[in-house]
């Protein structure tokens, strides 16, 4: 047994030290065995937690989740600790320069009239920190492990920024209309299903940008619908003494167009 003070209120320091012992030679089997890949899904499940603590804006929550999230950043650093490459004094001040850096309007004497003009310098600030010369090259510096969603947009958008897209929204919603056709033609054996189907969620995405919407967001949000209504049916279904497995399809519809309108009503 380790002897660790017992304490009302612990902290950071706690947090570190608690970690060093569990990575220890005679600590925990389990937190020993771990590396980066075999946690990294950790930390994809506890940052979509915190988003829903967010979401349903539930502050007791969040801050739960955070310290999932500080744990799995602590549980990376101790990693690295041990092999003598960076602990947690170096990513505190790694991201303490950047700060400072991206924020000469606060740390030096850029003048900016709003967010845009932040933003904007924001941007061109990256560039010089990762050394790239124009915009041309940055899609390479979206990351390949975000949502497909989101990089799309990212993707878009950056490639936006040097005059690579569309006029105006029609020029989208027609992109949308030329790959479900392409869709409906791989479908009937024309092409590959799989890459056309990718080739049409990724138009949408783009009509989703023009129009100033955050289509993981607006997907997110019908997926929650969806469960809700579904919800719904079974309970319908449930109250005439039947499952929804028991229903026709055209049933079935009846019961969706129900929660539908009981949906609008409230």
């Amino acid at each position: 047994m380790v002897d660790f003070e017992q304490k009302d209120k612990y902290s950071v320091a706690d947090l570190l030290r608690i970690m060093e012992i569990l990575r220890a030679p005679d600590g925990c089997m389990w937190d020993r065995a771990q590396d980066h890949h075999s946690i990294r899904q950790n930390f994809i499940e506890e940052t979509y937690e915190v988003c829903e603590a967010i979401d349903d804006e539930d502050t007791e929550h969040l801050k739960e989740e955070l310290g999932d999230v500080l744990l799995q950043v602590v549980f990376h650093t101790q990693m690295e600790k041990e092999k003598g490459v960076f602990d947690m004094d170096d990513v505190a001040d790694g991201i303490c320069k950047k700060l400072i850096f991206r924020h000469p309007h606060i740390f030096g004497d850029v003048k900016v009239g709003s967010t845009d003009e932040i933003l904007s310098n924001w941007d061109d600030l990256k560039r010089k920190e990762k050394k790239q010369e124009t915009d041309t090259s940055t899609l390479e510096s979206v990351s390949r492990s975000l949502p497909s969603l989101i990089r799309a947009q990212k993707l878009q958008k950056k490639a936006a920024k040097v005059g690579f897209d569309w006029p105006d929204v029609s020029g989208a919603l027609d992109k949308v209309e030329e790959e479900l056709a392409e869709v409906r033609a791989a479908i009937g054996g024309d092409g590959d299903v799989e890459e056309e189907i990718g080739d049409l969620i990724f138009a949408v995405t783009n009509v989703s940008r023009f129009v100033k919407v955050d289509s993981e967001r607006a997907a997110e949000k019908t997926c929650n619908k969806f469960v809700r209504r579904f919800a719904d049916m079974e309970q319908q279904a449930k109250a005439q003494g039947r499952q929804l497995s028991e229903l026709t399809l055209e049933e079935m519809d009846a019961l969706w167009d129900e929660a539908k309108k009981k949906e609008h009503r409230e």
